[in-house]
Formats: C-alpha cells, structure tokens, sequence
C-alpha cells in the first residue's frame, strides 16, 4: 500500500500500461482517476478496480483539448481533495513504415498533438494541483524511439523524443516546487497500439501477422505499471532522469 491516501490521474488510463497502471496503482492504495477518450473501456476498468476494493472514477478526456485536460485535474481535486501524482500514457503511433516524403501533414500533426502537446496540456493542469497539495511526481511515457534509437514511423520516433526532451526540461524547472518528474521508455509491450505495429511490419515484409505476433515477445504491460508504480511513490523518491525497461 505504498500509495495510500494519494490521488493519481493517469491518461490514457483504460488499457494498455495505462489500464495496467490504473489497476495497479489502486492495489497500491491510490484513489485513481481514469481519463481516456475509450469510454466503455475506460468505465470498465474502474468497474474492476471498484470490484476488487479500490477508488477510481472516469473522466472522458481529449488530452489535445485544454478545457479537458483542465476539466480532468479539477475533477480529481473536486473528487478526492488533492492531487499526487499524473502518469502520462495517453499515446497514438500512426504512420508506420510510411517513408517522410510520402507522410502526410495531417497524420504527423495528429501524432504529435496527441503525444506531445497532449503530455503538455496534462503537466499544465496538473502543476497547479501538484504544487497546493504539497509536491508530488509527474511520469511520462516516452519510449526508445526518438531516444535511444529509430522507429517504424516518423511522426512516432519524433513525437516521443520530444516527450523525452519535455521531461528533461521539467525535472529542471519543477524540482524547486517539490515535483519530481521521470520519464520512462519502455520497451516491446503487449498492448493494442504495439500489436498493431506488429501487424504492420509483417504486412510491409510479407510476412503472417499471426506468426509475426507469436514470436514478438511482447511483455506483460502490468510489468511497465509496476516500474510506474515504484516511480509514484516515495521509495523512489532518490530516482531521477529516464527510466528505459525491457
């Protein structure tokens, strides 16, 4: 229960590592807000939460919307009295395998609202809520495309360096208010965006999506949602910096 009696906002929270997280941070004893644009998702993973003992609410959120993403943070304040901690999951990947001469604008624009300027209006709101409940910590979901390496798409590779320099910019600037912010990258993880970008590169190879999702090796999300969990608690209150996991 090393959450207990903390309230965390997590986008992007319906499933995948947010879903996982948002399950996971409950068991922890964090009063959790879901905000998903996944309604009937979102709704039932609070449902699970509840049914097994925990706090949670769902707040339909467009995180590239700033009224919502304002609409969110007071949310979880008018509901549970303060606000902790904000997970940043929310995330889109578009645009695989296309060459940069051939993507439209659109896609790429709409790529990086979600993931960047999404991440962004969420820390926005949050900072505020953050600082008057005494500090707390802001995750960010980056990954090892646009850090460590390449992607399949472009708009993808380049929206996540962007969240990564984002998060370096604000450990900086959000240390003296009490707010400690780490950004993780994580690895080949099971959930519906990264099938999806399996399924397309055995398409643009040739190859059999089922076979090519068999030897994937994609891990487990609750696995991301345990190094989340760590990082909004206390224990990890030595950490600092990006977080890469498998």
């Amino acid at each position: 229960m090393r959450l207990a009696n903390r309230v965390a906002v997590i986008t992007g929270g319906a499933r995948g590592i947010g879903g996982a997280a948002s399950v996971l941070f409950a068991q922890e004893g964090a009063k959790v807000v879901v905000a998903d644009l996944l309604a009937a998702e979102g709704e039932a993973t609070v449902e699970a939460i509840r049914k097994a003992g925990g706090q949670a609410i769902f707040v339909r959120t467009d995180v590239t919307k700033e009224a919502d993403c304002a609409a969110l943070m007071g949310a979880a304040v008018e509901t549970y009295g303060r606000l902790d901690a904000l997970v940043c999951c929310a995330g889109i990947l578009k645009g695989a395998f296309v060459p940069v001469d051939e993507m439209e604008e659109a896609l790429f624009g709409s790529v990086i609202d979600v993931n960047v300027k999404g991440t962004f209006l969420s820390v926005k709101h949050a900072v505020p809520w953050i600082r008057k409940a005494g500090g707390g910590v802001v995750v960010l979901i980056a990954s090892g495309a646009g850090v460590r390496g390449g992607s399949s798409s472009v708009a993808y590779g380049t929206s996540k360096g962007g969240v990564h320099g984002l998060a370096l910019v604000l450990e900086e600037k959000l240390a003296p208010l009490g707010i400690r912010v780490n950004d993780v990258c994580p690895g080949a993880v099971d959930t519906p965006l990264k099938r999806g970008n399996v399924a397309d590169a055995a398409r643009a190879a040739g190859r059999s999506v089922e076979e090519a999702l068999a030897t994937a090796n994609l891990v487990d999300p609750m696995g991301i949602a345990r190094v989340l969990a760590f990082l909004a608690s206390s224990d990890a209150d030595m950490v600092r910096g990006t977080v890469f996991t498998r």
